[in-house]
């Protein structure tokens, strides 16, 4: 069955389901993604990089909270699974730069979508967890 919301593009729910269902596959193609895009950092970094190319010391001041190590480790992730490109420049110091790639540009949009609609809903969704918690 497929069917589409308010803005939202055609859904394959069957498709959807299928994957997801999988079993003892060591990739799951659904799951696989949302491991990496739902990680605390990643749609953060996607996002900072939506503004161009940044270098990682960039990076760091722009994504307050997240320590070097975290910051190399999703960065990685990210190049591994081909959404940004990591530059390395021929200058001594050597300089290195990290932007998103077509793919990653991709994502962008997707995470602005998720970013807006969790700006949309966080007051209900505060609501329904002390709603929840006082049970």
């Amino acid at each position: 069955m497929t069917t589409s919301g308010a803005g939202a593009e055609s859904i394959d729910h069957a498709r959807i389901a299928a994957a997801l269902a999988v079993r003892g596959e060591p990739a799951c193609r659904v799951r696989d993604v949302l491991d990496r895009v739902g990680d605390k950092w990643s749609v953060t970094l996607v996002h900072e990089l939506g503004g161009g190319a940044r270098r990682f010391s960039e990076l760091r001041r722009g994504v307050p909270g997240i320590s070097p190590r975290m910051l190399s480790a999703t960065l990685r992730g990210l190049e591994r699974d081909g959404f940004v490109l990591r530059t390395v420049h021929p200058t001594v110091p050597p300089q290195v730069e990290y932007a998103l790639t077509p793919l990653g540009h991709t994502l962008l949009d997707t995470a602005w979508s998720l970013m807006n609609w969790a700006l949309e809903h966080a007051d209900d969704i505060d609501d329904a967890r002390r709603e929840y918690d006082a049970k």
